[in-house]
């Protein structure tokens, strides 16, 4: 989904017309998206007739017909793989699934042309995202039932998520849990924070690794998964994340991604009913930057 507030330069004129200009897209393309409700101004449904105001807030969730994806013949590290789903290892700097302005080069590219996923418009296959300068696992339906039941599982809370993950500071405490809601940045639409106002429940565990220069290695799990929710998380209670581009408070060291990665994923096969976990190391740019602390 992507938010946009309206500026007073484009004011005034048709949503239709409006949306054309900012995304670049097709009139028929634009068109579909008001028709198929995937607009909505100031949280309602609107025509392509609506003529927009200043400081409307606009929300565009992107609809992408599965045929309508290109399929980019992209190298995958694919940890598990079964006619129902697959668990892939997504390298940091690769975005997941395709959005408005940008249609290729994504994880769901590469996927589609390794095989057949679930059909979502949206985000066909994909049962749950990591940020694109996040790596790590990521788990992949390929039937739509399947795609549900792990939903579902994800849902209850019974999907296993850790990632590790480097943080400025040393964290004196062994353990900790941190219970923030997280909702949208009222100020810059682009960030997320932990806020009481339009925000959901958002629980991260974390245990201290190594403690380092200036630095702490933590492994963190997740009981919800709020975007962001880590980078958010670590942020509030004054450790953020290094090299983090949105949330950290110091200069990038590289053009490396955060220092996040989700190394580990465990779920209970909806066909077989066995539950399995897999786990995978992180790339060899977290760990050079890793030893620059050590």
């Amino acid at each position: 989904m992507e938010i946009y507030t309206v500026e007073n330069e484009l004011s005034d004129i048709r949503i239709d017309k409006y949306l054309i200009s900012l995304l670049g897209i097709s009139r028929s393309k634009v068109q579909k998206l008001i028709e198929n409700e995937k607009v909505l101004v100031n949280e309602k449904i609107v025509k392509n007739s609506y003529i927009v105001r200043v400081d409307d807030v606009i929300k565009v969730f992107e609809y992408i017909e599965n045929n309508d994806i290109l399929k980019e013949d992209i190298p995958l590290d694919i940890v598990y793989e079964d006619e129902y789903l697959l668990v892939v290892n997504k390298p940091s700097g690769m975005v997941v699934h395709p959005a408005v302005g940008h249609y290729s080069n994504t994880l769901v590219n590469a996927l589609m042309n390794h095989t057949n996923l679930s059909n979502n418009d949206v985000r066909p296959g994909i049962v749950h995202r990591i940020d694109k300068d996040t790596s790590g696992l990521l788990l992949v339906a390929k039937k739509d039932d399947v795609h549900q039941a792990l939903s579902e599982e994800i849902s209850k809370k019974k999907v296993n998520r850790k990632y590790i993950a480097l943080v400025y500071g040393i964290i004196n405490n062994d353990t900790g849990t941190i219970d923030a809601p997280i909702g949208r940045d009222l100020t810059n639409r682009k960030k997320m924070c932990v806020t009481d106002i339009n925000s959901k429940d958002a629980v991260t565990h974390f245990k201290v690794l190594e403690r380092l220069n200036g630095v702490t290695l933590i492994e963190c799990t997740l009981e919800t998964g709020r975007t962001h929710q880590i980078r958010v998380h670590m942020n509030y209670i004054g450790y953020p994340i290094v090299n983090d581009p949105v949330y950290g408070r110091r200069k990038k060291i590289n053009d490396f991604g955060q220092m996040l990665h989700a190394k580990t994923i465990g779920f209970t096969h909806p066909i077989t009913n066995e539950y399995m976990e897999f786990s995978k190391d992180a790339p060899k740019e977290f760990y050079d930057i890793l030893n620059m602390f050590r």
